[in-house]
């Protein structure tokens, strides 16, 4: 690891003497030694995600809240039914069933755990960053992480530093290091050491880190650490051992588990003491009470969330959309307000050169010729404009580049807002050649040039001009000026400084035109259907700014300015993003203040930025807001889906209890078998490994979704209820209709076999009626709409549902029914059951529409 004593002194020494120490020189290293310099220093590769070792991913798959309870019962079970029963009884059934539901539950969580995992690291392969890279006297472009100690870095105005570097020369360097350091502003770097006093290693004007970037200026910098030995390294390295803050995602699967677990322990024991008191058969009371508890556990609910998120991962990676961490899928699905730049989302960013106009407001050449000289000598960022001027050129003049030598430059930053290229002739004419916005233009210059002849640049010419720009820029246009000086000297020193760029002849304005994209209005509009509002922030200007909304159909309410938000007080500020959707002129720091506040706000808040001044926090593979539209739908499907789960399984455990409860107090044996019960659901929870592929109804995709962990209690008392209802319908007919017209008497007048008889029909019933209310309410459930008419689940749904209930019908008639006690179900039953399943259904529609009504919406 580099330590502060090594960056103090490679700090100090002159650039020749670390190319020396580091075995590189003036052309990098050669292609022979990276071998050798990547063994001994390090790979360029950043830990930004912990790898969990297998043996740690596959305690977390096994040791979850529900799968410990259910581990508890079956040694519960284990000791009871086998360890401290007799020989002839002992029986490993229970035992056995609540295993499979432990192996089950967690060997799918670490199947999919692997998956996501895997996922992940396949999708970060896709984001490619490269470096410009001195080797063997070579300039050649390279991947971030294939760099090593000892290669020199070619530097210029909106690069990343890739590594940590020792700067060898420097012109006008400007590097930000707010990542670092916190300040907010960038510093100036350059090769040369100065003495002085440094309270820390960023402190140094002769090194630059990673995580920093580039502002304006070039340079070139030779790599002193790589990876997890840079600064930024470090820094990741200790977040990354940190334990992570839980997000809402988290917090709500937790509290959620806790509820229910909370909710098991009070009603299992009631179960089992009610049972003893009324049955008197205390081991058999706790076995049933253990069985309940089993049955209120939600077991498969980390599989299926798992195998949500990791089918919304995928499925937003084919959309285009690179998801890292697929707890945040449901954060997508929350989204409620998006703020975007405008250059590159709701433009093509395809700048095309539309005028090269003169001060006189005509097309001149002369004025193309100058601006392809500045654009094409600059060694800095070559931004889209620049590329359209040289492509303009192209195919307009006839420039014959070696007519003309570059004798320097200075390059483009924030505060001045321009950048020049000094060129000589060959006829050995010296011109500083500067472009950029027009108010800083104007500022600089002094006459300018109109039919060939030079005029003294009047506030009249001033007003003339900025009018024409201000007319263009009403059509959407983006403008900047241009500018020269003849013969130039330095006013300080033996070089050309910014401080140079004065008395200026102002030639004309270059007139771009970047066109908005054909989906952006598109986008914008199927985001407000889905309750996204879009807010747009810009660096750019009003008129232009307003042309694009024009263009693009973008509903403006109301327009604020950075030098607005300069003067608005917290409480002002708080105000106006909820009533302005689009910001203009607002600086890097204003864009993070507004996306800040509109999350203090209660917003759940997606930015997307585009270039140099915006750190991107959604990684797109093509510049497209159809693309975040598509993931707000998978979130929010991903979000439904285990919802439906949640709640359908939750409300019909709770309603399974009462059941019991009413049950245990009545009547005199057991409504199910403690074995049945287990088996039930098991056979339940399998099919529910189903719901992860089903679809949602398109209206419930329209409003953005919040986990909210209280909504599930309050579900679970309005819809649990309905089905204890037919429970006890059931338990009715079965107990003084079916059961005695099978068995030839009621129960009180039977005993022995015949007794035990009637139990196992009448647990049979139950066990078929459970299943089938069980599976159908879920079905129920998973739309505010009518069910089977209105909205159908997913054709894997039904498929694996229907099985289910085939597979559970037809139990009782065959070998493992009887070994799990059951009898062979009378047709008078089916046709109870089809009465029973028709009404539960009409009333569950009934109590979903009023819980709808009450509460405003369903999952």
């Amino acid at each position: 690891m580099y330590k502060t004593e090594d960056y103090n002194r490679v700090a100090q020494q002159a650039p020749q003497l670390a190319l020396k120490v580091f075995a590189s020189g003036p052309g990098g290293l050669r292609r022979q030694d990276l071998a050798e310099h990547r063994k001994k220093y390090g790979s360029n590769k950043l830990a930004y995600r912990r790898k969990t070792p297998l043996s740690v991913q596959f305690l977390q798959a096994f040791v979850t809240p529900f799968t410990l309870v259910l581990t508890v019962l079956g040694i519960i079970s284990f000791c009871t039914d086998y360890l401290w029963s007799a020989p002839a009884d002992r029986d490993l059934t229970g035992t056995i069933i609540i295993s499979i539901m432990v192996l089950t539950s967690g060997v799918m969580s670490l199947i999919q755990t692997v998956k996501s995992n895997n996922a992940a690291d396949k999708l970060q392969l896709l984001v490619k960053v490269k470096a410009d890279v001195y080797r063997d006297g070579e300039l050649q472009e390279i991947l971030l992480e294939d760099l090593v100690v000892g290669d020199l870095v070619k530097l210029s105005a909106g690069d990343m530093i890739p590594a940590d570097i020792r700067l060898i020369n420097t012109r006008d360097l400007f590097i930000s290091q707010a990542a670092l350091t916190g300040e907010s502003y960038p510093v100036e770097k350059r090769a040369k050491h100065q003495q002085g006093s440094y309270e820390d290693i960023t402190d140094y004007p002769t090194l630059a880190f990673m995580g920093s970037n580039v502002v304006s200026g070039t340079a070139t910098g030779l790599v002193i650490a790589v990876g997890q030995n840079t600064r930024f390294g470090q820094v990741t390295q200790s977040i990354t051992n940190n334990k992570p803050t839980p997000t809402n995602f988290d917090l709500g699967i937790s509290k959620t588990s806790w509820l229910l677990i909370r909710f098991m322990a009070v009603m299992a024991p009631i179960v089992c003491i009610l049972n003893g008191l009324t049955k008197g058969d205390w081991g058999q009371a706790l076995l049933f009470g253990l069985s309940t508890a089993v049955g209120l556990t939600p077991e498969m609910l980390p599989v299926i969330v798992t195998t949500n998120l990791v089918r919304g991962a995928l499925r937003m990676s084919k959309g285009g959309t690179i998801v890292k961490n697929v707890n945040s899928i449901q954060n997508f699905g929350a989204m409620d307000v998006l703020c975007t730049d405008k250059t590159g989302t709701l433009t093509q960013d395809k700048i095309i050169l539309e005028y090269h106009y003169n001060v006189n407001h005509q097309e001149e050449d002369q004025v193309l010729k100058y601006a392809y000289l500045n654009s094409r000598f600059q060694t800095g960022l070559k931004n889209l404009m620049d590329q359209a001027v040289i492509k303009a050129a192209a195919s307009e003049l006839k420039i014959d580049d070696r007519q003309y030598e570059k004798i320097d430059e200075l390059p483009f930053d924030f505060s001045r807002r321009r950048m020049s290229t000094i060129v000589e002739t060959a006829d050995g004419l010296v011109q500083m050649v500067t472009k950029g916005a027009i108010e800083e233009m104007l500022s600089v210059s002094n006459r300018v040039l109109s039919h060939g002849q030079e005029e003294i640049l009047t506030k009249d010419w001033k007003k003339n001009i900025l009018q024409q720009v201000a007319d263009l820029n009403q059509d959407g246009l983006r403008v900047l000026g241009l500018a020269i000086k003849n013969n130039p000297q330095p006013s300080a020193g033996d070089e050309l400084s910014t401080t140079d760029e004065t008395n200026m002849i102002f030639l004309g304005y270059l007139a771009f035109l970047d066109p908005p994209k054909n989906t952006a209005a598109k986008a914008i509009k199927a985001l407000a259907e889905h309750g996204t509002k879009v807010k747009i922030i810009t660096g750019d200007s009003l008129p232009v700014t307003e042309a694009v909304c024009r263009n693009i159909g973008f509903d403006v309410t109301n327009i604020i300015t950075g030098r607005d938000i300069q003067s608005f007080s917290p409480h002002e500020l708080g105000q106006a993003v909820e009533s302005s959707n689009v910001f203009v002129k607002v600086s890097p720091e204003q864009k993070a203040l507004i996306v800040k506040t509109l999350r203090d706000n209660g917003h759940v808040v997606g930015f997307l930025g585009d270039g140099i001044n915006d750190a991107p926090s959604i990684v797109l593979l093509q510049k497209d807001l159809m693309i975040l539209e598509r993931g707000v739908v998978v979130g929010r499907q991903t979000f439904g889906n285990i919802m439906k789960y949640i709640k359908a399984t939750c409300s019909s455990n709770f309603g399974n209890v009462l059941s019991v409860l009413c049950a245990s107090a009545f009547l005199p044996f057991l409504p199910m078998q403690p074995m049945q019960l287990l088996f039930l659901n098991l056979v339940y929870d399998l099919s529910c490994l189903s719901i992860p592929w089903d679809n949602m109804d398109p209206e419930y995709l329209k409003v953005p979704r919040k986990w909210e962990a209280k909504s599930i209690a309050s579900f679970m008392k309005y819809i649990g209820p309905t089905s204890s209802v037919f429970d006890i319908t059931t338990y009715l007919a079965m107990y003084f209709i079916i059961c005695p017209a099978v068995i030839g008497h009621g129960y009180g007048a039977t005993s022995g076999t015949m007794q035990q008889n009637f139990i196992k029909l009448f647990n049979s019933g139950w066990f078929v009626e459970s299943l089938w209310t069980q599976t159908l309410v879920l079905h129920v459930l998973r739309t505010e709409k009518i069910p089977f008419i209105q909205s159908r689940a997913a054709g894997l749904v039904t498929l694996v549902t229907s099985l289910a209930l085939v597979f559970g019908s037809v139990l009782p008639f065959t070998v493992i029914g009887q070994f799990l006690q059951l009898s062979p179900l009378p047709a008078s039953f089916w046709c109870l059951l089809t009465v029973t399943c028709l009404a539960y259904i009409i009333l569950v529609t009934i109590v979903k529409r009023w819980y709808i009504n009450k509460t405003g919406a369903l999952l």
